[in-house]
């Protein structure tokens, strides 16, 4: 579920391994940047955290960003 906290999206996914979520960063990536709308993100190794904001919109919480996690969501 995602969480808005300092004016971003905000939401933590936890994999198998990190094969499983390097994959699931590679679609992410894919869905960037056909909405060339790219996230903040860490990964330590099964864990993928991601930070949506629009940096456009002074880094404020934008529909960009509420339709972005929409997509990752369907990934899952």
């Amino acid at each position: 579920m995602w969480t808005e906290e300092n004016n971003k999206l905000y939401r933590k996914f936890s994999f198998k391994d990190f094969s499983e979520a390097f994959a699931f960063m590679t679609r992410v990536a894919i869905l960037s940047e056909k909405a060339d709308h790219h996230p903040t993100w860490t990964n330590t190794w099964s864990t993928v955290e991601i930070w949506l904001s629009t940096h456009d919109a002074g880094n404020m919480v934008t529909n960009k960003d509420k339709s972005l996690a929409s997509k990752i969501d369907e990934l899952i």
